[in-house]
């Protein structure tokens, strides 16, 4: 039996457009009316074209699956799968690294506003970080660009990283600066250079809390005052400059407000 190149369209839920181009690469030949040029298409046909939508059901490409359906010999057949295969390893390995972490990124945000106005004294993750933004001017380098475009290919795994300078020599003067971080697994995952002006944050003892701050230009070291309280009822002095990431934006109140996660580097009197 004949099908018509708008039967065959339906049967299999393709275009007529695609059926042409298959056509074009030879994976169909069908039998052309001499007097109307109508395709006539017959059940050996419509096999390949179910060729077609089954490699298609993998992911590979139009042109890609004409070559396999009408020109691919057995050992080229197999290279190409083994190909499609690895693709696929590679999607699902990235797929699950998303998938942490979203739930990473999940968690923080359940428990960050619990956290607020409490302290408690544990070792701060070790991060690998870079500052680009001093206060509210960016570091617009060409050498800052050309890194700030490379670790954009590392979100979401990328944090928004703070560092506040509570005790500011005469060679620093901004109040805050602000970068992107990654933790130690992704930093390998992803094989990420670590040299200036990327820099690496070891483990240290930390007093760690969160703090949130509502509207434009609200956000300042003032919000962790009540981590330095807490080091000095405690007995603790501090040992280094405050760290920390946005956890997330939301509107609160009809304000957008910022809850921030900070870890205050700390050592015993």
């Amino acid at each position: 039996m004949q099908y018509k190149i708008g039967d065959v369209a339906r049967i299999l839920g393709i275009s007529t457009d695609l059926l042409r181009y298959y056509e074009k690469k030879g994976v169909v030949t069908p039998t052309k009316d001499k007097l109307n040029d109508y395709r006539y298409y017959d059940a050996w046909d419509i096999n390949f074209l179910i060729d077609c939508l089954w490699y298609k059901s993998f992911g590979f490409g139009i042109p890609q699956i004409a070559y396999m359906v009408a020109d691919c010999y057995h050992g080229d057949l197999v290279s190409v799968l083994e190909e499609k295969r690895g693709e696929l390893m590679d999607s699902i390995h990235h797929q699950e690294l998303l998938l942490r972490r979203i739930n990473q990124h999940c968690e923080q945000v359940v428990r960050v506003k619990d956290m607020i106005g409490t302290c408690a004294v544990a070792p701060c993750p070790e991060v690998v970080c870079y500052l680009n933004r001093y206060d509210t001017a960016y570091d617009n380098s060409a050498e800052m660009q050309r890194l700030s475009k490379q670790w954009l290919k590392y979100m979401p795994f990328t944090q928004r990283y703070f560092e506040m300078p509570l005790e500011p020599g005469d060679d620093v003067a901004h109040r805050y600066a602000w970068g992107f971080s990654l933790e130690p697994e992704y930093v390998e995952e992803f094989s990420v250079p670590v040299r200036p002006p990327v820099m690496r944050r070891p483990s240290v003892e930390c007093i760690h809390s969160a703090f949130k701050s509502s509207g434009k230009n609200a956000f300042s070291p003032e919000h962790i005052d009540y981590l330095l309280d807490y080091a000095e009822k405690n007995g603790y002095a501090v040992s280094g400059d405050a760290r920390g990431n946005l956890v997330c934006s939301i509107l609160e109140d009809g304000v957008n407000t910022g809850y921030f996660e900070v870890w205050l580097p700390v050592k015993k009197r």
